[in-house]
């Protein structure tokens, strides 16, 4: 599967949860929302990058191993081999692959540089992602 069905969704999957915006999502949703998931990866050795995802100019890059660390370190590391079993891929490829679709998911979600409040940004809806692929790749959603 190329890494565009990947962030798309592929064919048969349920809901986009297979895709890497889903597990972007799951990703979000499991670290209480997407203040949760900035405050992890901070901590964690991102913190440069992450305010770049949040803030207004260019998003900083991260690599696949750089992010694999700091997800695994924040105790998302079995979110990350389970998603890699459902899709059937090695979890390195999809932490590479995540590494380029996070950034997009966090600059998606932090309009005009702001980060949700606690209570805002904690029931996370995928729904909110819906728009993503089509904005990165010039599809309508």
């Amino acid at each position: 599967m190329s890494f565009l069905n990947d962030l798309l969704g592929g064919q048969g999957q349920q809901g986009g949860a297979g895709s890497m915006i889903g597990v972007a999502g799951q990703l979000i949703e499991k670290a209480g929302g997407v203040q949760g998931l900035i405050s992890m990866l901070q901590q964690h050795g991102l913190g440069g990058a992450v305010q770049s995802w949040v803030g207004t100019g260019a998003n900083q890059p991260v690599s696949g191993d750089q992010l694999g660390q700091a997800l695994q370190n924040g105790g998302m590391g079995s979110l990350v081999q389970e998603a890699a079993s459902k899709l059937g891929v090695d979890p390195n490829a999809l932490l590479g692959q995540l590494s380029q679709v996070l950034p997009h998911a966090v600059d998606h979600l932090t309009p005009d540089g702001q980060v949700p409040a606690a209570g805002q940004g904690s029931g996370f809806d995928l729904g909110a992602l819906e728009g993503l692929a089509g904005k990165l790749f010039g599809k309508t959603a």
